[in-house]
């Protein structure tokens, strides 16, 4: 009797509510993909019909043919992962620094890397822009890597400091005693040991630069499109073709759960790791 009332309140108390939050989370998405495979007279009939009485694949196939969405997914894998390349280059270094030296100005160092990311990223559009203009780099790959690793760095620094402080020095020294240089201790023993913090960062910034729309709309054109960027086209001044929007929305969502599927294990183990150390 006992063990039933501690499952019925277990029930109550934890998984019915966890189930609700969940379900309150997923049902944009759900809603979206099913918008996406229903035929144009079922997304505009009233009263709304949640489920489509017809499944076509006829907007993914506009979508991918007839615009150019295509090369627009292109642009932005190619963009976040220049991101993740730059910020983790940057990072890693920059996080054993503060890991393992103290030196003045540490403290502040450390602190002003969270308190920028207090202040809102718009602050930063104009002086970019005005930065790329200068070098040329306006509606080219590398001067959007250049806009979004100036907000994933900072993080990611903080990130990866609180991982790289639990591995113990004593290792670095031993490699050294041994006769490796301190780049050769970073990258043989180091950092196989951060790995898991990494992982975690370099999904961060992945995601941050993936979804990003202020920094792509500013400093991308014609010839360098995001698909944050290309989604906001298919909204009109008096019309939304839902379709196309819906569906490049799944297409969007897509490369961003498949890689949290590929790397849950580890992302979960490396935030549970980063979590306790100081």
């Amino acid at each position: 009797m006992i063990e039933r009332r501690s499952r019925l309140t277990r029930i109550l108390t934890v998984e019915l509510p966890i189930l609700v939050i969940v379900a309150f989370a997923i049902a944009p998405y759900v809603w979206m993909v099913l918008t996406s495979i229903k035929p144009d007279a079922d997304i505009t009939v009233f009263p709304v019909r949640y489920l489509p009485q017809q499944v076509t694949f006829g907007h993914y196939q506009v979508l991918l043919e007839q615009t150019s969405f295509l090369g627009n997914l292109l642009n932005s894998l190619v963009i976040a992962l220049g991101a993740v390349a730059l910020g983790l280059f940057a990072s890693i270094p920059a996080a054993y620094a503060f890991s393992r030296f103290r030196f003045r100005g540490r403290q502040v160092l450390m602190t002003q890397f969270l308190v920028i990311n207090l202040f809102p990223v718009v602050l930063l559009i104009i002086p970019l822009f005005v930065m790329m203009r200068s070098l040329g780099l306006l509606d080219t790959h590398l001067g959007i890597i250049l806009g979004h690793a100036t907000f994933a760095i900072p993080f990611s620094v903080w990130m990866l400091t609180s991982y790289m402080s639990g591995i113990p020095p004593e290792l670095d020294e031993a490699a050294m005693m041994d006769g490796a240089t301190r780049l050769q201790a970073i990258v043989l023993v180091i950092l196989p040991l951060l790995m898991p913090g990494v992982v975690t960062t370099g999904i961060y910034i992945f995601v941050t630069s993936w979804n990003e729309y202020l920094f792509a709309m500013m400093l991308s054109g014609d010839a360098v499109r995001t698909v944050t960027v290309a989604l906001q086209l298919f909204i009109g001044e008096f019309t939304v073709q839902w379709g196309l929007l819906t569906a490049g929305g799944t297409l969007v969502a897509l490369p961003v759960t498949i890689l949290f599927l590929i790397v849950q294990r580890r992302l979960v183990g490396g935030l549970t790791a980063g979590a306790v150390k100081s």
